[in-house]
């Protein structure tokens, strides 16, 4: 079997291209993909070269996480699976290319554990679970947060599932005022120094000190983006405050469930996310628009119409 799927050949070198992969197992699943997800984060420190080093990180690879199919066969232990739409945290069975993530492809082998029944109805959304998933991991983590610095994809669903999840409604800090949405505000324009709890979901690295000085007594800085280079901060603030830091790590499972949940029982929206599509042989045309256009929420590809 293979499948049409895009390729990191290197850092910005990137082609649409047949890719052999491996058998499926017993317990395995073969997914027909319908719509997958571009990554503002992680994908893009890949597209950029700029990823820190995870085991089974190299070039070639099949970058994206974030998709949504039907199943249309399966191992004999999977056979109850056929059929049904899922949502695919990506896939490793590519021969001649990594799958550390390994999502932007046309047809994907997974392990059915790795799959989540999609709600009815949730048809291409169905693409935000993994981002809906790592938000809500991040509030069950801890308390729930009264700050959130960042507007985009994330910093939404951080807003959202608080809410959905009856917690008060936090401030949100957004520099990029095309971004800001009538919501978020520009932090020169808030002088409270006594968060509780601060989720970052900017990625930015050099906020540390800023977000500190922030901070009630004994506040928390959850860190829920993802950081391609080194975070500090002075000590002498952070001591005075009692500040504490929390690493919002990969969502599990259970999350998954909690966000679809939320979804299913109509607390939780992800209208206004999916800001941009393209047919997913214009591949070599969204990544540049998914990372460089400020309007861009969220892009997907449509492999519908894909052989």
């Amino acid at each position: 079997m293979n499948t049409l799927a895009v390729v990191l050949e290197e850092p910005r070198q990137l082609a649409l291209r047949r890719l052999d992969l491996k058998p499926a197992g017993p317990d395995d699943v073969v997914v027909d993909v319908d719509w997958s997800g571009i990554s503002t984060g992680t994908e893009r420190l890949l597209w950029d070269g700029r990823m820190p080093h995870f085991p089974g990180l190299g070039y070639p690879l099949v970058p994206g996480y974030e998709l949504v199919g039907q199943v249309v066969d399966a191992g004999e232990n999977a056979r109850d699976r056929i059929g049904q739409r899922v949502f695919v945290p990506g896939s490793s069975h590519f021969i001649d290319a990594r799958g550390l993530f390994g999502g932007a492809a046309k047809t994907l082998i997974t392990p059915q554990a790795r799959t989540v029944t999609l709600p009815d109805g949730l048809e291409d959304q169905g693409v935000l679970l993994s981002l809906a998933a790592t938000a809500y991991h991040a509030i069950v983590g801890g308390t729930a947060p009264d700050l959130i610095v960042g507007y985009g994809t994330l910093g939404r669903l951080l807003l959202r599932i608080t809410e959905a999840m009856g917690h008060d409604k936090p401030v949100v800090w957004e520099t990029n005022a095309g971004r800001r949405n009538g919501i978020a505000i520009h932090p020169d324009a808030d002088d409270r120094r006594d968060y509780r709890s601060i989720y970052d979901a900017s990625g930015a690295e050099d906020l540390m000190d800023f977000l500190v000085a922030r901070l009630a007594r004994s506040g928390e800085i959850v860190l829920a983006g993802f950081y391609e280079a080194r975070l500090s901060f002075a000590f002498p603030m952070a001591f005075m405050k009692e500040a504490r830091f929390r690493i919002a790590a990969e969502f599990k499972p259970e999350d998954v469930a909690g966000v679809t949940d939320l979804i299913t029982s109509g607390r939780l929206s992800l209208d206004g996310l999916i800001t941009h599509r393209m047919a997913a042989t214009e591949a070599n045309d969204a990544y540049p628009v998914a990372f460089g256009e400020p309007d861009c929420l969220k892009m997907i590809l449509d492999w519908r119409n894909c052989a």
